[in-house]
């Protein structure tokens, strides 16, 4: 009898080669993926994703670059790690989602979500101020932003009811040293 708990099908090829740059981001080996769906069954954002999360790991292992880095999935995904928790394969989903948005973006790729890069601009300012997101506060302001305070409303309701709204922000203890992080990245853009 063989061991197959190891085994991935390698892809070959030069399609392979975009999902080693993702992988290479990621830090995460997205090809252990099972394609079971259960990062997509308490995943509160599915309604706004083009394909489930699982079917982006699929496009990236089969090199499908444009649909990946031009998918409304890479944008809905906010991090909550939903997904991660419940894979029996323990793979960081939303790694990947980042990587793949940091690939869109260099590479000038259609943004598949108006407004997207505003709102992630309201995660990285919680970041900096908590050392970590408030969900809430970054909802918040990306509503006021808009001026659009009902159209997701029940997404909302169900991060609530699923507990991942926290009402009060949590801080890192060595706030400074995340503030440093992001001095030096505006000096080496």
């Amino acid at each position: 009898m063989h061991d197959t708990s190891s085994k991935t099908i390698v892809l070959s090829g030069s399609h392979n080669k975009f999902g080693e740059q993702v992988l290479k981001r990621a830090g995460t080996n997205f090809n252990r993926c099972l394609h079971c769906q259960s990062c997509a069954s308490g995943c509160p954002f599915t309604g706004a994703m083009d394909y489930l999360p699982n079917r982006i790991i699929r496009l990236v292992q089969f090199g499908q670059i444009q649909p990946a880095l031009e998918s409304a999935t890479i944008w809905a995904c906010v991090a909550c790690n939903t997904c991660s928790i419940q894979c029996p394969m323990a793979i960081d989903i939303p790694g990947v989602m980042d990587a793949l948005r940091q690939m869109a973006i260099e590479n000038g790729h259609q943004i598949a979500e108006p407004d997207v890069l505003n709102f992630h601009r309201e995660v990285l300012n919680t970041i900096e101020r908590y050392g970590r997101t408030h969900k809430l506060e970054i909802m918040l302001r990306y509503k006021i932003k808009k001026r659009d305070w009902f159209t997701d409303l029940n997404v909302g309701l169900k991060m609530l009811a699923k507990r991942k709204l926290d009402l009060t922000p949590s801080r890192v203890s060595d706030i400074g040293r995340i503030r440093q992080l992001f001095k030096k990245s505006s000096k080496d853009a």
